[in-house]
């Protein structure tokens, strides 16, 4: 096996990195507060990998394409080739469904969980997303908590950085609850 490269590449939402090994992507940064803490978040998770720039071609047409899609294209990433090295089994079969949604559409961590066959795991489906390292490819951005609230978001930004990406996608307005959901009500 080869050692990782990476590339840092403008999009609309920012600086983000691609982190490829032996033809398969491995990361999808999103965007850091700056260049430097992309390149020290890669170093932690891939500390042999080395920057290319540019990237080889192969790995260039798939940063093409995450750019169409980011600039509101039609553009569907589902044949990009990933590796999720030793993520458990669970966050695989997760990460296979959540591949299915198209661009400008989601799901439900409790649909994705019914459709593993375990009904009752939508928190483990979340937990599977929230460690998801090849964000936008495999697009965690599209699964939502139930009634369409935005759940979490583990990129910087958090769930206003998920909400502009699904902005960008076209996705239907996603609810981020009632305004005053979860203050204490006060009958009398």
């Amino acid at each position: 096996m080869t050692a990782p490269g990476f590339i840092l590449f403008q999009t609309p939402i920012g600086i983000c990195s691609l982190v490829w090994r032996d033809e398969r992507i491995v990361g999808l940064r999103l965007p850091e507060a700056t260049a430097a803490a992309t390149r020290t978040r890669i170093a932690r998770r891939w500390p042999d990998a080395a920057e290319q720039a540019p990237p080889p071609r192969n790995i260039q047409a798939i940063i093409d394409r995450v750019l169409a899609l980011l600039a509101g294209g039609p553009v569907d990433l589902s044949d990009v080739p990933l590796d999720f090295g030793a993520a458990p089994e669970f966050h695989k079969r997760a990460y296979e469904i959540a591949r299915t949604i198209p661009a400008g559409q989601t799901m439900t961590y409790g649909e994705i969980a019914k459709r593993l066959g375990a009904p009752h795991e939508s928190r483990e489906v979340g937990q599977a997303m929230g460690k998801n390292p090849i964000a936008i490819i495999m697009p965690c951005h599209r699964v939502l908590g139930a009634d369409g609230k935005m759940g979490g978001f583990s990129a910087n930004g958090g769930v206003a950085t998920k909400r502009r990406i699904l902005e960008i996608e076209g996705a239907a307005a996603v609810s981020a609850g009632p305004l005053f959901a979860n203050l204490p009500r006060r009958d009398g």
